[in-house]
């Protein structure tokens, strides 16, 4: 017979396997979703913006900008893995915050960027590093023995013995393990064989006022994403082609339509997905949301057509999935069981001032510090549907169980360039249950200058509810 103590045992170790798998189902995602905030594996929203994904023993790595919602100080760089691209666990913070120095308090540092060295076996970590009024604006690096980190903090990285004094930057390295820096304004520098420093330029002003490089290659085909410099709003991105890195390049024009603004987001990186049968390209742009970069700023992952020299992305997925064995997209929509409308008072009910639209679009809106409205759903899942547009801002999102208690709570972003009806919310997939989701208005909006005082951003508060979207 088991003594008191193994049986004891054995009960904590049930209590732990059930709270881990539980975990695991109350953050689960079956997809790539754009545009919504994503939460990992301890609950937490995902922060990792300006970033890259590194492919390492069977795991995606993503390292990206951490950021706060009251400054745009360096808070550090997390890193973050993924077996599918989908969930995705916190590993570490990779680079803190350091003691002083380039990347130290009140400092910036931004589109940090790893690769694995092939010669020595080392990670170095790519960044730039600037001071709050961008006016110190260098290209550091930081290196680590295993992906995860910590990584060391050595310094600027240096070309013919200078300081390399720009600010967007980005990465590529090709298929003979040769790394390149990629830089705003279209500059591509190669790197020394151990990664630490810069040897050549090997291409200069492809686009001078380009800024957040990225740059893939097809067969014998090298493309070369970037932005127009708007600060951290959307433009429409561009893209340049080359049968070599050092060009000619060729202007293309833009990969998603015009008037779209790249899908609302900025280029950051295209990582390629590489299986047994072919290569499949994913776009990773930014959706950033100043002030609340850390609560509100979401993603846009999508996948890209390459074909030739035509790069596109012709239409945009709000979820879709791939095969990384066969790399194989698939493109689920967001169905659900019941679909909830706004005007729905048998599970919607609104506090506070707000208008009902019944014209082309059914909508209700306010932009009433405080008004809310509350969804009831018995489900494991909602999709919040909102029109967003130019005059939208904050809103604060809490989910409550059966019992009342709040297991989720977001403030997400509503504010679009051009009008859209798209999810702006999405749960992780929950244990089965009553819930209730409430929006509050916060009567707040993301807005932002530039060097030149340019205002950007939002031009009113509102909050628009279209619908919702409930999974049994």
């Amino acid at each position: 017979m088991p003594t008191l103590k193994i049986k004891t045992f054995l009960v904590v170790i049930f209590i732990v396997n059930s709270l881990l798998v539980y975990g695991q189902k109350q953050w689960a995602y079956n997809a790539v979703y754009s545009g919504v905030p994503w939460f990992d594996d301890k609950g937490n929203t995902v922060s990792a913006h300006g970033a890259n994904i590194v492919f390492d023993h069977g795991r995606y790595y993503l390292f990206g900008e951490a950021h706060t919602d009251t400054s745009n100080a360096f808070a550090g760089f997390n890193c973050y893995s993924s077996a599918d691209l989908y969930k995705w666990q916190f590993e570490t913070v990779a680079l803190p915050v350091q003691a002083a120095g380039k990347m130290g308090p009140n400092r910036v540092g931004e589109r940090v960027k790893v690769m694995r060295c092939p010669k020595t076996g080392e990670y170095i970590m790519f960044m730039h590093s600037d001071t709050l009024g961008y006016t110190d604006p260098i290209i550091a690096y930081a290196s680590s023995a295993t992906i995860a980190g910590p990584y060391v903090f050595r310094g600027p990285l240096l070309y013919n013995g200078n300081l390399i004094k720009k600010w967007d930057m980005g990465t590529f390295q090709d298929r003979d393990g040769s790394g390149y820096l990629l830089i705003h304004g279209g500059n591509i520098f190669k790197l020394s064989d151990d990664y630490k420093s810069a040897t050549q330029q090997v291409a200069k002003n492809i686009s001078p006022e380009c800024e957040s490089p990225a740059v893939f290659r097809k067969g014998n085909v090298y493309y070369w994403l970037a932005s127009h410099r708007t600060s951290w709003e959307r433009n429409d991105n561009f893209y340049y082609t080359s049968d070599s890195l050092k060009g000619p390049w060729t202007y293309r024009g833009t990969f998603a339509p015009a008037g779209t603004f790249t899908w609302d987001s900025q280029t950051t990186f295209v990582l390629p997905i590489a299986s047994a049968k072919d290569t499949t390209f994913m776009f990773m742009g930014d959706r950033w949301s100043f002030p609340r970069q850390a609560s509100s700023a979401t993603y846009v992952w999508q996948p890209l057509n390459v074909l030739g020299i035509t790069l596109s992305i012709p239409q945009y997925k709000e979820s879709w999935q791939i095969n990384t064995s066969t790399g194989a997209v698939s493109v689920p929509k967001i169905i659900g069981k019941k679909t909830i409308e706004n005007t729905d008072k048998q599970y919607v009910s609104y506090s506070g001032k707000w208008e009902h639209n019944k014209d082309s679009l059914s909508i209700s809106s306010s932009n009433d510090v405080g008004a809310s409205f509350s969804v009831k759903f018995t489900g494991s899942q909602i999709a919040l549907y909102c029109l967003s547009r130019r005059s939208n801002g904050y809103a604060r999102i809490t989910l409550r169980n059966s019992k009342g208690v709040i297991i989720l709570s977001s403030i997400i972003d509503t504010y679009s360039k051009y009008s859209v009806s798209s999810p702006r919310f999405l749960t992780p997939m929950q244990p089965r249950d009553n819930y209730v989701l409430t929006v509050e208005v916060l009567a707040e909006r993301p807005n932002w200058t530039d060097k030149t005082k340019t205002l950007y951003g939002s031009t009113g508060n509102s909050v628009c509810f279209e619908k919702a979207v409930i999974t049994k």
